[in-house]
């Protein structure tokens, strides 16, 4: 059996090749059959990615004990101004950096010069320091905290002691093993005289690394006199450790290039062929997941063969500093990396200095107080954030610019294609095939916003409907512990800004009776579960609104204060649900959903109602004859497979009951949450992701819900602009009053009056039309009305929930009654 027939059987189990197979890659010459078994390798577990890093290069210190006989880096005290970069000059790369939007200080230095050169023990004293790393350690923690910047550091050969220290003030370390052939550190080879260059040595760096839980760079260093087997023995070395401790974040594949002055000055490079050879083994040896770069500063060839070899990363780019290890070869531009790469039929996608798998995993990988700035640069799938925006926070067009990815990638892929075209037939999506649609980016996604479209207009036509209504959240008080929310005052929640308050019935009904008078024909009612109320309390409430506004229709209670309620009267949630019904509710909000899979609802709301629990409260209202909203509430801890989970269960209970009336994308609210000061949280989703959301929802879950609303709260009224064209096609409510969003830091006001919401409709060239909470015309009268409301009046004086209150955490003496605004 020839060598790649054996390699193709062990490919086709989905194994890596066993050591032994492995080495017998050294004696494989077709390069293009090994490419091909490469690249699929390479799309199998990065489809269509190739990412980079847009960092900052920060060399502290050029002093080094080593003599490798190619480096330029290194260099002699009197060929350098100063031993070590100064704190202000250190600062000012790393600004520079910020403002052109990097997010990685890469900091480069020599193995601690301090070992070798007098002047090196000099400038440390000088600088407060008895070594270079606790210098590095200094200033990774000022950059850190100063500019936002993410470092990764290149120090050279660490000590587990060292390595754990550094941990603290980075993201990510590295070392390049470069090689494990032993015979190179003896004389005559390149790294005699390198003391921190021998195999055995760098090897122990790299495993302690493992057993700190280090997200680590290496790679190896091609053509300085080794052979393609000991390329592999190097390379298996590195997958050794990776599969005893899962932290190498990257392979580099690096190729040798002569420097003048240098020892190795006259030696040959290797050819881009034997590159490519190189590449495309790591890749097959490493399998799928892994990550495999190739400098494309170092490229001897078109990047896009290095593409086609296997690699899926382009390391750092900075759009500020040199290659300081690589002067002589500078950094393409972002924008012709970008070319390249989509030439190739990828997307440039920028990443953080650590990978996505490790940033979704930031407990297990990072320093707690690495973790918080890490989470808040990463978007869902764990790259880079691709714009500034924060849902509640106002969308300029320059967030919705379109990338380099969107002007120059191919939006025509096949698998693309067929799932638009399934979703677009009404055919079920796959959890996969849902994921693929919230991975995309670039034309792609520009693709799937256009599909939306499509649908939605064929599906919902022109028209774009609100309703005119009044939020009324009788009581903040609440007795659970969510993550998320802000809005909850009570003894055990977790966020106590305000005062708590508790809505008599008097003053629910005169909000009711004020909204009616000003065009409303929906009050929406959801509060905290108090630990006073039972169902009696809800039931009350609906009595109440009944006598005072008998024509309103009454839009309330999340399916927590169904269960809750039904849980304190002793009797079924069918039984509840009824009673309710035969009171006067008209519908229940679908919120309390947040994401609909318990992996995510364990840590953002553990004592909530559980996924199971959710949708048996929905479907019981459903089969009662009482319909329901959805939501889903995303951009947290959560991921594309969760919110693919969420709408396939959303989609399949509509199949069962069809009372979902419509489907209500609501963009996590970060600024004032306890999950997210707490620093364990993103900040909402990204632009992309929250149009993808609204995108997504009308395809997969087409035919079943037609109806896909935008949250202005939560969007803006430019983000609601871009949502109604990305496949929404309700704007939602007038709402009057807003208290949770705004609670959460949402800045987009109270009440969006329906001249408002028109003139945003016909803005976009669209049909406005009101309607009633279940779709169906509103009276002239109620129109009329509406667009002649007077003005709010002020909250009356209330009773405050004064047992509840807490100041300095402790319960405190408040006035009897205090004022309350929504």
């Amino acid at each position: 059996m020839s060598e790649l027939a054996r390699l193709d059987r062990i490919l086709a189990a989905g194994d890596l090749p066993a050591a032994e197979d492995a080495l017998s890659l050294a004696d494989i010459a077709d390069v293009e059959s090994l490419m091909r078994r490469a690249a699929c390798l390479r799309d199998e577990g990065h489809r269509d990615r190739v990412s980079y890093s847009r960092k900052v290069f920060i060399p502290l210190t050029q002093l080094c004990r080593d003599t490798c006989h190619y480096c330029t880096f290194a260099k002699a005290p009197r060929r350098i101004d100063a031993p070590y970069l100064l704190p202000e000059a250190v600062l000012a790369i790393a600004r520079a950096g910020a403002r052109a939007g990097c997010h990685e200080a890469l900091f480069t230095l020599g193995d601690k010069p301090e070992l070798r050169y007098r002047v090196a023990r000099e400038a440390l004293n000088a600088l407060g320091h008895e070594t270079t790393l606790s210098y590095l350690a200094e200033m990774a923690r000022l950059v850190a905290k100063e500019t936002g910047l993410l470092p990764h550091l290149n120090p050279g050969v660490l000590s587990p002691a060292e390595i754990a220290s550094l941990r603290k003030v980075s993201v990510s370390q590295g070392i390049m093993l470069e090689t494990s052939a032993q015979r190179l550190s003896e004389r005559g080879g390149p790294h005699f005289g390198s003391p921190d260059k021998h195999p055995a040595i760098r090897l122990a760096t790299i495993e302690a690394a493992g057993k700190a839980q280090v997200p680590f760079t290496s790679g190896i260093l091609i053509g300085i006199g080794e052979t393609r087997r000991e390329r592999i023995e190097a390379l298996l070395a590195l997958r050794e450790l990776h599969e005893r401790y899962g932290h190498l974040q990257e392979i580099i594949i690096q190729n040798f290039r002569a420097k003048p002055g240098t020892r190795m000055a006259a030696a040959p490079e290797p050819s881009f062929a034997d590159h490519l050879w190189t590449i495309a083994v790591a890749r097959i040896l490493f399998g799928p997941a892994m990550n495999i770069q190739a400098p494309p500063n170092l490229s001897a060839g078109a990047l896009e063969q290095q593409i086609a070899a296997g690699i899926n990363d382009w390391g750092g780019v900075s759009p500020v500093t040199p290659d300081h290890v690589n002067p002589e070869a500078p950094w393409p531009e972002i924008t012709r990396l970008g070319e390249a790469t989509a030439a190739a039929g990828k997307v440039l996608t920028e990443r953080l200095a650590i990978y996505p798998d490790y940033v979704r995993n930031a407990t297990r990988w990072l320093d707690p107080v690495m973790a918080t700035p890490t989470l808040r640069q990463a978007d869902a799938e764990g790259f880079a954030r691709d714009c500034a925006w924060t849902p509640g926070t106002p969308v300029e067009m320059r967030h919705h610019t379109p990338s380099i990815n969107i002007r120059l990638t191919t939006s025509s892929r096949n698998a693309l294609s067929d799932i638009l075209a399934k979703a677009s037939a009404g055919q079920d999506l796959t959890e996969a095939e849902v994921v693929a649609l919230f991975a995309t980016r670039g034309a792609d996604a520009e693709q799937v916003y256009v599909a939306a479209d499509d649908l939605r207009r064929s599906q919902a036509g022109d028209t774009v409907r609100y309703v005119v209504n009044r939020n009324i959240n009788y009581t903040n008080v609440c007795y659970y512990r969510c993550q998320f929310c802000a809005f909850s005052k009570g003894k055990l929640s977790e966020n106590l800004r305000g005062r708590p308050y508790d809505l008599d019935h008097a003053e629910i009904c005169r909000r009711s009776r004020e909204a009616w008078d000003r065009g409303a024909t929906e009050v929406c009612l959801q509060g905290g579960i108090h630990p006073d109320y039972t169902g009696a309390t809800y039931l009350g409430i609906v009595h109440a609104l009944k006598a005072a506004t008998p024509d309103i229709h009454i839009h309330a209670f999340s399916p927590l204060e169904i269960w809750q309620g039904a849980a304190t009267l002793g009797i079924s949630v069918r039984d509840f649900l009824s009673e309710l019904k035969a009171a006067g509710l008209g519908t229940l909000p679908g919120t309390a959903a947040e994401i609909l899979d318990d992996e995510v609802r364990r840590i953002i709301c553990p004592d909530k109602l559980t996924t199971d629990q959710w949708l048996e409260v929905v479907e019981t209202a459903h089969a009662v004859g009482l319909s329901t909203t959805a939501t889903i509430m995303f951009g947290h801890v959560d991921e594309p497979r969760h919110w693919a989970r969420h709408l396939i269960r959303i989609r399949n209970l509509q199949k069962r009951t069809g009372g979902f009336t419509e489907f209500v994308p609501l963009p996590f609210v970060p600024m004032e949450t306890p999950i997210y000061l707490k620093g364990l949280a993103r900040s909402g989703p990204t632009l992309r992701e929250a149009l993808l959301m609204h995108a997504v929802a009308r395809l997969a879950l087409h035919p079943h819900v037609e109806n896909i609303q935008t949250s202005w709260v939560k969007m803006g009224e430019e983000g609601a602009k871009l949502c109604l064209q990305a496949g929404a096609n309700d704007l939602g409510g007038t709402l009057m009053n807003e208290t949770i969003s705004k609670a959460a830091g949402a800045a987009h006001g109270q009440e969006m009056a329906p001249d408002r919401m028109e003139r945003l409709i016909t803005s976009l060239g669209r049909i406005p039309l009101q309607r009633s909470t279940l779709y169906g015309p509103v009276s002239s009268e109620r129109r009329d009305a509406s667009f002649a409301a007077a003005p709010l009046t002020e909250a009356i004086a209330i009773p405050a929930a004064r047992k509840f209150h807490r100041e300095r955490g402790t319960a405190s003496s408040v006035p009897a009654t205090s004022t309350v605004s929504d």
